[in-house]
């Protein structure tokens, strides 16, 4: 069930005309049901794996729970965090990633002339497999470390992990966060419900009207086997457009669902096109995975404490398990390791930028912040033709044409995609001119005024927007 899809426009209201007349234990319960229905809408058979891991990742919660009661030692609570991170990690490997190293595995015999015969399973992804991992092994990584008291309810701990907003594409949410708002009564304030339609109505323009408007034209260039310069390059800036107006269109969407029912997630993007490096990107955008790689794995393998050479492994190592987490293919684990790089690259040159940055006027400083945001967002287009790219093949294709920029110019689909860009450009620099991380900073808009732009809003999407798209990330 899609957000976009009108099943879910009939799913949302009945769901929260019941979910308001219900007392704060019937809500969770009933919530949970929801959640149950909005997942198996998919495929029902998807449930059977996710109630597994989270069964045993609330048995081995509570079993290091009960170790830390009694004053038992750290080791006592390390098996039951092997099994819980075994079985979910296992669990995503073998959806995700058994294909695509059995096929690698072939590939790597025949290059030195051996022959396997074509194996695989050829299993289905269960929707949002990644998201809901990287959520439940957060919980037990945190009550194995003793920040987090395990949960008493187990309806309570399906809750969190099942609650539909958030399931199949994230923002990633912390039990730590979650939980504590799943066990407290909630009581949806006027703001909150206004904060809601508003973060809807945004998040559904953004997804239908620029994102699935540019969806075709970015198909049309990638299925070019040999694009001209000028298409290779405006893929670039296009499926930029697109995957960011996609995704932060579904959190947005999920946000302002979970702000109508009292539920408030992280903000996922801060304006990341607007980052003038690749660690300032790296905080603003996708922040629920990129904090949860900072914190589950950047920071155990030692972080920066172990000097530049071991900070620097420690990125690429962060980065490269970041590209792979998207995806079973080699252009996502490339598209890790490019980011790793900018990342090195820039923790390298950091000290000598800031005291050239320091020795320079505020004017000028102001000029260059202009400059490299404006070059770190061409770095970032690159990033994405990589992420983007069915092939190695392809992606150097593509790499070969961008050495021709005006090669094949097409003014006309230059044009398309400035018109599709326009409205998101000119939004997020107020946004920054403003210093406001979210759209709802704007609280001197009256209520009227709001009221008109959600409908020109919802206009363009429904009677404007582009052909119903699935999610991007609801692939990861």
């Amino acid at each position: 069930m899609l957000f976009n899809s009108f099943q879910f426009l009939v799913f949302l209201p009945v769901v929260l005309a019941i979910y308001y007349s219900l007392p704060h234990k019937s809500q969770n319960r009933f919530l949970l049901l929801a959640s149950l229905f909005f997942y198996a809408s998919w495929d029902w058979r998807f449930l059977a794996p996710l109630l597994i891991t989270t069964s045993i990742d609330y048995w081995c919660a509570r079993c290091m729970g009960g170790i830390i009661a009694t004053g038992g030692p750290a080791p006592a609570r390390k098996p039951y965090l092997v099994l819980s991170v075994a079985a979910n990690l296992g669990l995503l490997g073998f959806f995700k990633y058994f294909d695509f190293f059995a096929g690698s595995v072939r590939d790597l015999f025949q290059l030195f002339g051996g022959h396997m015969s074509p194996w695989g399973l050829k299993v289905i992804l269960p929707v949002g497999i990644s998201f809901y991992t990287f959520q439940a092994l957060s919980y037990t990584v945190d009550v194995y470390r003793g920040q987090l008291h395990p949960s008493n309810s187990y309806l309570d701990f399906l809750l969190a992990v099942l609650y539909f907003p958030h399931l199949v594409a994230g923002p990633i949410q912390r039990a730590n966060n979650l939980l504590p708002q799943v066990t407290q009564p909630r009581h949806p304030a006027y703001d909150g419900i206004i904060a809601g339609i508003h973060l809807i109505a945004w998040g559904y323009f953004k997804k239908m009207y620029i994102a699935d408007n540019l969806a075709p034209l970015v198909d049309r260039v990638f299925s070019e086997p040999h694009p001209g310069g000028f298409q290779a390059l405006l893929a670039g800036y296009a499926f930029a457009f697109q995957i960011y107006c996609d995704f932060s269109g579904y959190t947005d969407i999920a946000r302002g669902v979970a702000k109508l029912m009292g539920f408030e997630f992280m903000i996922n993007f801060h304006l990341p096109y607007l980052s003038r490096n690749p660690s300032e990107f790296w905080s603003r955008w996708h922040i629920s995975l990129s904090t949860w790689m900072r914190d589950y794995l950047y920071v155990p393998l030692g972080g920066n404490r172990r000097g530049r050479v071991r900070m620097y492994a420690n990125l690429m190592i962060t980065m490269l398990l970041a590209g792979l987490w998207h995806g079973a293919a080699w252009t996502f684990v490339l598209w890790g390791f490019y980011h790793g790089f900018l990342l090195v690259a820039y923790r390298a040159l950091e000290p000598a930028v800031s005291r050239a940055w320091i020795s320079r006027s505020r004017s000028l400083n102001k000029v260059l912040d202009v400059l490299c945001v404006i070059l770190f967002f061409h770095l970032t287009c690159y990033g994405w033709l990589i992420f983007r790219a069915k092939s190695i093949a392809q992606l150097t294709n593509m790499t070969i044409a961008l050495f021709h920029p005006l090669r094949n110019m097409d003014l006309e689909l230059a044009s398309r995609v400035a018109w599709l860009a326009a409205p998101l450009v000119l939004i997020q620099i107020v946004q920054r001119l403003g210093r406001r991380a979210d759209f709802l900073g704007f609280r001197w808009v009256t209520l009227e005024v709001r009221a008109a732009c959600y409908a020109v809003l919802l206009y363009l999407a429904i009677f404007r927007g582009g052909s119903p798209k699935s999610f991007i990330y609801f692939q990861f």
